[in-house]
């Protein structure tokens, strides 16, 4: 038995230098090839930045410098600082900010104000050097005075026309102002959105504020122009602290689009010597759209008594709609379509003549059909929180592009005839009830209509059912 140990043992000590040996061959020859080779790289460093010391330390009081330094664990830049940092109250003069190896420096421009709280928010500026880790939304905060202001106030901005976030949008704060102080000076305080539209201010004096959003295209940071993006709320708001009752939330509109300065020279309008024209259709005609005829010169005659829509017995076809534009070009024939019905065009060549004088080379016939009920997508959306006095407007779009549009008059849509596709679903509620979204008039105190946009996209198959149920 105790040969038998032995004979175990020295096996077991030959095998573990067996293991050593070939482990240290195998660490030389992996060596020697990463010295002539190219390097394989490692684990990518994804952690942030630490801060290691300030100067003067985080929630300094009696502060009367103006210089600040912070200290990080390793080399740092400063991306982007006058859009990323923000210094509440908001100053004159930004700061200058400058950054060396591990250390960034900030020399504040301004004069502090006495027993003030100021916040410097960094955002996403401070990265390191090697991979780009932000150290994110790190203020430094500090009051001239012996305490630190610790009010703070919490809301949301949404664009009203669609319900979404644009988190390009700043939200401003004045202190103890009128309702023309956002037209005539910089804001007290600033801050930015979210990506979900959550904004939020700390360290705030208690006091009465008037809170706006701005979209500040010259820079001015204050409101100048009705195509500027702009939110207001309807009264001044009371910040106490320890106070999370108040959570309001902000509606983005334009006032008016944003025009373009170009000058386009008035030319009149080339009339080409030759009269032709062309028809929207392709493949089959839409049940819900009318047919167009679009000329290349503007028409002073057309006779629409020659200018005909027919069935294939040639009898006219009732109750046709014919409309013009206002370039005298394009003319529209909408009558109430037949599912799968067939059609005949008929345009005589002296029935239209153009400001020239020119007509059609030759008379035109188009033989066409509509689409079948099977051609299109039928649809039912329950909506839970369907509220009538608002009056709701459901809105299809197809990128951005509104194609259908339906005053929503119960709890419940139902649609077939939607074309093949993938819509947006949005939800307007129709204060004026004019059938579309309406702008606010911050001169009037009007606030903008508003809508919801739904996040699940609406897919539409040809001869297809689809059922959705909707909260609101």
């Amino acid at each position: 038995m105790a040969a038998a140990s032995l004979i175990q043992m020295i096996k077991r000590i030959l095998t573990a230098l067996f293991i050593i040996v070939c482990g240290y061959i195998f660490s030389i020859s992996n060596s020697g090839c990463a010295q002539i080779g190219a390097p394989t790289g490692g684990i990518r460093d994804s952690i942030a930045p630490v801060l290691v010391r300030a100067s003067p330390e985080l929630r300094r009081t009696n502060f009367s410098g103006n210089k600040i330094t912070l200290t990080f664990s390793e080399y740092v830049e400063v991306v982007d600082a006058q859009t990323n940092v923000l210094l509440s109250p908001y100053p004159k003069s930004n700061p200058s900010i400058n950054y060396n190896l591990k250390t960034v420096t900030v020399r504040l421009r301004d004069t502090l104000q006495p027993n003030t709280t100021y916040s410097i928010n960094f955002g996403n500026a401070i990265k390191d050097v090697n991979e780009g880790n932000v150290f994110e939304n790190f203020t430094y905060v500090f009051s001239t005075g012996p305490n630190i202001d610790s009010a703070s106030l919490q809301g949301k901005l949404l664009l009203a026309e669609t319900g979404l976030v644009d988190s390009t949008i700043s939200v401003a704060l004045y202190r103890n102002a009128d309702d023309s102080a956002v037209q005539k000076r910089r804001p007290d305080y600033l801050t930015r959105i979210k990506g979900d539209g959550i904004f939020r201010f700390t360290n705030l004096p208690e006091d009465s504020y008037k809170l706006y959003a701005l979209k500040d295209a010259d820079g001015n940071k204050y409101y100048n122009g009705k195509t500027e993006m702009f939110a207001f709320l309807d009264s001044a708001i009371m910040v106490v602290s320890n106070d999370t009752t108040q959570q309001p939330t902000l509606y983005a509109y334009s006032e008016e689009p944003v025009k373009d300065n170009k000058i386009i020279p008035v030319l009149k309008p080339k009339v080409e010597k030759t009269l032709k024209f062309n028809y929207n259709y392709s493949g089959s005609q839409d049940l819900l759209t009318a047919l167009e005829i679009t000329f290349n010169n503007p028409l002073k005659a057309f006779d629409t008594s020659r200018i005909v829509l027919l069935d294939t017995n040639y009898n006219r076809i009732p109750g046709t709609v014919v409309t013009m534009d206002s370039t005298a070009k394009k003319f529209s024939y909408q009558p109430t379509w037949a599912p799968a019905g067939e059609y005949i065009f008929i345009i005589p060549n002296d029935a239209v003549e153009d400001s020239a004088g020119n007509k059609l080379a030759k008379s035109d016939t188009l033989r066409f059909s509509a689409k079948k009920e099977a051609d299109y997508g039928r649809t039912t959306l329950r909506f839970k929180g369907y509220d009538p006095s608002r009056n709701p407007v459901i809105q299809l779009l197809v990128a951005d592009e509104i194609k259908f549009s339906f005053p929503l008059t119960g709890p419940e849509f139902t649609n077939s005839r939607l074309l093949p596709g993938e819509y947006t679903i949005r939800i307007l509620y129709d204060d004026n009830k004019d059938g579309k979204w309406t702008p606010g008039n911050y001169s009037k105190k009007i606030q903008p209509e508003k809508a919801v946009t739904i996040t699940q996209k609406l897919g539409i198959r040809a001869d297809w059912d689809n059922e959705r149920d909707i909260t609101l």
